[in-house]
């Protein structure tokens, strides 16, 4: 089944957003000490890059045919 481009780029980008947050959050030695105006824009601005990137090819986007 072939998924649809918006769809599998919105997936990578969303993870790239999660993946992102947590690095950051992770720099911080106390949870209170987190920059959350930071980690908010810094985590979106990587979903972006991660949907501009997948302009040049989603290799999940496509099918595999399957020998018989």
């Amino acid at each position: 089944m072939r998924k649809s481009w918006t769809k599998c780029a919105a997936i990578r980008a969303l993870k790239t957003v999660a993946q992102t947050a947590v690095a950051l959050i992770g720099t911080s030695t106390i949870f209170s000490e987190v920059d959350w105006p930071t980690v908010g824009l810094t985590a979106l601005f990587a979903g972006v890059l991660s949907v501009l990137t997948s302009i040049a090819g989603l290799p999940e986007c496509t099918t595999q045919t399957e020998s018989q």
